[in-house]
């Protein structure tokens, strides 16, 4: 059994995140411009991006199995989700409605 050194206070992935975002987060003090919705590459820390996106997972693998229970003559055999990481590990879900001119991130559950 071999167990996993402690992850730094530091560690973090780099990801495509919105400007805004981005700028909300930052002191205004320090001047940035707005970029309208621009994409900057940011460090996301990785303990909460880890832990919103199992949560998220684990959510969906309880839905999608009280779905599947329900059978039918079209059970559910294949869902596909797309998703936004924020600025500061968060994990978004996207509607059908925000998904032109997003970045996402799709998740694929098959049977």
């Amino acid at each position: 059994m071999s167990i996993d050194p402690p992850e730094s206070p530091e560690a973090a992935l780099p990801v495509w995140v919105s400007a805004d975002e981005v700028e909300d987060l930052l002191d205004e003090s320090k001047g940035l411009l707005r970029r309208n919705g621009d994409a900057v590459l940011q460090q996301v820390p990785l303990g909460p991006l880890r832990k919103n996106l199992s949560a998220t997972v684990d959510a969906l693998q309880q839905l999608f199995a009280e779905v599947s229970a329900r059978g039918g003559t079209l059970p559910l055999k294949e869902a596909q989700l797309s998703f936004q990481i924020t600025a500061t590990g968060g994990v978004q879900l996207i509607g059908t409605g925000q998904v032109q001119g997003t970045r996402a991130i799709t998740l694929v559950f098959r049977q």
